[in-house]
């Protein structure tokens, strides 16, 4: 006959199970998040001059929007690209990570020329991405785009 499982064991496996599934949640650098951003390549020769992924690999990369949807003194949040772009002056356009790099939630607004994250306070400045007020005490990571006419890209 077998045992019947104690509570005590029963307590550590399922600790065990935990601590398993946890494994590469935590952040690293001190308890800050880091965002890397991740490159994709687009085949332009598997895809024909008119479809959407040649004109992509044509401009750099994907549409983000016009330049005219960026307030200047402003900028917009992409979270689904997880970039946020800003025009600090008037034509000069910049991008971010939109990744926080406090705890690595993702930022939800730019206002009064910072881009602001809601879940503890952070704001970085819209002109460079460096720390306005913390808790965070790095910079939002830097991101290419390029701007074509009225479109902006992501590069």
């Amino acid at each position: 006959m077998t045992q019947p499982a104690t509570r005590r064991t029963v307590l550590a496996t399922g600790a065990g199970a935990i601590a398993l599934g946890c494994v590469g949640c935590g952040a690293q650098n001190g308890g800050e998040a880091t965002s890397t951003p991740s490159a994709s390549s687009a085949s332009a020769s598997s895809a024909s001059a008119s479809s959407p992924a040649a004109q992509e690999a044509a401009t750099g990369g994907k549409a983000l929007a016009k330049t005219s949807d960026i307030p200047e003194g402003g900028g917009k949040v992409f979270k689904q690209e997880k970039v946020v772009v800003t025009q600090p002056k008037k034509g000069d356009f910049k991008a971010f990570s939109a990744i926080c790099t406090h705890q690595g939630c993702t930022v939800n607004a730019v206002a009064d020329g910072t881009i602001d994250c809601p879940c503890h306070g952070s704001r970085f400045r819209i002109d460079d991405g460096s720390v306005a007020h913390g808790p965070a005490t790095r910079p939002l990571p830097k991101r290419s785009i390029q701007v074509e006419g009225k479109s902006i890209h992501l590069a």
